[in-house]
């Protein structure tokens, strides 16, 4: 029988089956922020529809196309939030956190566009990111490059490589901006409508523009590198050597560029092989104007985000999944509220315990043990319960051992892991 509701289009639903490798790898992220010294920052998933139209640019193709918007019962322009770093910015400036001459901030968030669905792109996925406002120099942008590459080695996704580039400041980028302008204007009839309404307004989003038509018309177009000015040339030298010393791979790459309002100077990416084309698994920039556009201070910050979704795409199939360190089942009925004892005994004690509660036979527990990958198994019969003991099964090899059932969670606890069962 078909379900009369379905998950909307470009959404899923987690299992549990799956999510814990969801969990593995948020843990893995808070872990590094934590080491890094970035705190959790959790803003609300709607936000006013202005933060992101003044902060995202309103003619940005997030704004026009992708952002989810309504009005509320005041009459009040809202929207789910399409990116997460002018809310953290909006946060930042509300609360008063530029009163530190650096925070440091980290998030994992449920991000909203409306675009089409495909492997790793979902209208709701969950983003990691972190922020970092205040500090101007080259360094700290070598530093979220790190903890993004420091991340993905603690999850084991190896081979991955920051494109870096720099898409200039407001000294410089005029000239880089005439400069795509001549070069695109031959062509402004073959690009798509959206190119060609940002072709005077912002000719820099041409460049970030994912029509296979556009992506062609831009081949030759000019580097942002050769139009840098003094102090934009020497900020992506000092990132770069930042990089070496911290031996994070990386390559320069032009074409990088961060098409929204509110970036200046670095831009990079994270590229991954396991993806084939679609190969980017992080994005991120230098954003020293968006805190004045929020109506804040000039403020330099540096973040980056990455879809979680294309994180596990990349990372693949993991067979590891946590199992029960031990099944309790039952040989007789009599033994059904003893066994719920033991099991939030053990719980408590810190061991995963699993029982039946639905009274399955022997047989269809000692399956139900083997089927949930369960190191042991703790059968309680009429037997163990006259001599309060428990009979503890090895499920790896069978061996049988009676055990106080007043020890079974010390005994449990001491044992050695089992080949393959170190960091469930």
């Amino acid at each position: 029988m078909s379900p009369k509701y379905r998950a909307p289009r470009g959404t899923q639903d987690i299992l549990p089956e799956v999510s814990w490798r969801w969990q593995r790898v948020e843990a893995a992220f808070r872990d590094i922020c934590r080491r890094y010294g970035y705190g959790e920052i959790r803003t609300p998933i709607f936000e006013e529809a202005e933060l992101f139209e003044r902060g995202t640019g309103a003619g940005t193709e997030i704004v026009t196309k992708q952002m989810y918007t309504f009005e509320d019962r005041g009459g009040r322009s809202l929207a789910l939030r399409p990116e997460g770093t002018p809310s953290v910015v909006r946060a930042y400036l509300e609360h008063g956190l530029d009163s530190a001459a650096l925070q440091k901030l980290y998030y994992i968030a449920p991000i909203f566009r409306y675009e089409r669905p495909q492997a790793g792109r979902y209208r709701q996925h969950t983003q990691l990111g972190v922020e970092a406002i205040g500090a101007p120099g080259p360094n700290i942008d070598a530093e979220v490059i790190a903890l993004f590459h420091d991340f993905l080695k603690e999850i084991g996704l190896e081979g991955a490589v920051t494109h870096l580039s720099s898409i200039g400041c407001p000294n410089c980028r005029p000239a880089f901006s005439d400069a795509l302008r001549e070069f695109f204007g031959p062509k402004l009839d073959n690009l798509c409508d959206f190119c060609q309404a940002r072709y005077q307004t912002n000719p820099l989003r041409i460049l970030d523009c994912k029509v296979p038509a556009d992506v062609e018309a831009r081949q030759g177009a000019p580097s942002a590198l050769d139009h840098l000015c003094a102090e934009c040339r020497q900020h992506l030298d000092g990132v770069g050597a930042a990089l070496d010393a911290l031996s994070v791979p990386y390559q320069l790459d032009p074409t990088i560029v961060r098409g929204l309002d509110y970036y200046t100077r670095t831009a990079f990416e994270v590229v991954h092989p396991s993806l084939g084309a679609k190969d980017v698994i992080m994005g991120g920039g230098r954003y020293d104007g968006l805190a004045e556009m929020l109506g804040g201070k000039p403020t330099p910050g540096i973040g980056f985000g990455s879809g979680l979704e294309r994180l596990l795409l990349a990372l693949g199939e993991d067979a590891s999944s946590p199992t029960p360190d031990v099944y309790i089942a039952v040989a007789s009925p009599e033994a059904r509220q003893l066994a719920l004892e033991l099991a939030i005994e053990l719980r408590r004690a810190g061991l995963a315990a699993d029982l039946d509660f639905t009274q399955r036979s022997l047989k269809a527990q000692m399956k139900e043990a083997d089927r949930l990958g369960a190191r042991f198994t703790a059968l309680l019969g009429e037997d163990e319960m006259a001599a309060g003991s428990v009979t503890l099964r090895d499920m790896h090899t069978g061996d049988q051992q009676t055990i106080p059932r007043s020890d079974i969670a010390s005994h449990l606890a001491a044992r050695p892991a089992a080949p393959g069962e170190a960091g469930q």
